[in-house]
């Protein structure tokens, strides 16, 4: 299931990113998640034509934007323009930075759970932050620095699934294509980049439409901190590099006053 290759990939996802500031807005509900997979995969066919007919998008000057999340204590850069094309992205913050007892779970245990999302649904781009505690079927030493790319990328997908299925048929949804780590500013954070073989339908045709997505996990107090971007796999040409600034900009921030550990206050869903 796993494969690893090297080349361009770590070089692309070091890129310099241009940080500025966004705010975020209204929080979506767990349902959101079922209906916007279905809606953006209705959407994808009428909306393709709108995204430049040829090139990469990443060979652009790009205008950026960043989110600042001082409740989980994270930061990330979003691609927001494309100046020479008159290009501007649609992104609506599906669900906005909320505490970790209260954000919505991606699995029936409700081990990983989204902290924020932002979709643009015209460009079938979704970028999300997750945040649950490590699998120990994958990383069964306490000791991170021990810890493989590939095994963080196992133990971050064995819990993403909305079905009540087992770790490893949820795995099975899944196609890593890669895997690296590197170290930034004494942090240590796991890339990876997957396809997912599921189709938001089942009456979908074959073959089914993947979603190709990137990720950079960090571990902190015992939980994985991971960031996903992704969008439909015959768009990855020209969406994929900018989906690869954004997981290149993903860091852990010091903690504020604002900063709300994940295991406090378990109880509290507001």
């Amino acid at each position: 299931m796993v494969s690893h290759k090297n080349g361009n990939y770590s070089r692309r996802l070091h890129e310099r990113i241009t940080v500025c500031c966004s705010l975020p807005s209204k929080p979506a509900s767990q349902d959101v998640l079922w209906r916007r997979d279905l809606l953006l995969f209705a959407l994808a066919s009428s909306f393709y034509t709108l995204l430049p007919s040829s090139g990469c998008l990443a060979e652009e000057d790009v205008k950026m934007a960043s989110l600042v999340d001082e409740i989980n204590a994270y930061t990330y850069s979003y691609p927001v323009e494309l100046p020479s094309k008159k290009f501007l992205f649609k992104w609506v913050e599906s669900r906005k930075p909320e505490r970790y007892s209260s954000a919505a779970p991606l699995s029936p245990d409700a081990r990983l759970r989204i902290v924020s999302e932002r979709v643009d649904i015209a460009d079938n781009l979704i970028i999300s932050v997750s945040i649950g505690p490590p699998n120990i079927q994958f990383l069964k030493s306490k000791d991170k620095k021990t810890w493989a790319a590939k095994d963080v990328a196992d133990s971050v997908l064995s819990d993403k699934s909305a079905l009540r299925v087992t770790s490893s048929q949820r795995m099975s949804e899944s196609s890593v294509l890669d895997t690296h780590a590197s170290e930034i500013d004494g942090e240590q954070y796991w890339y990876y980049e997957y396809l997912v073989r599921k189709s938001p339908t089942k009456s979908a045709q074959e073959p089914n439409p993947y979603r190709h997505y990137v990720a950079s996990t960090a571990e902190r107090e015992g939980y994985l901190y991971s960031l996903s971007a992704s969008t439909l796999s015959q768009q990855w040409t020209k969406m994929g590099p900018l989906l690869e600034q954004t997981v290149a900009s993903f860091r852990l921030l010091l903690p504020t006053d604002n900063y709300v550990p994940p295991y406090k206050d378990p109880w509290r869903f507001w």
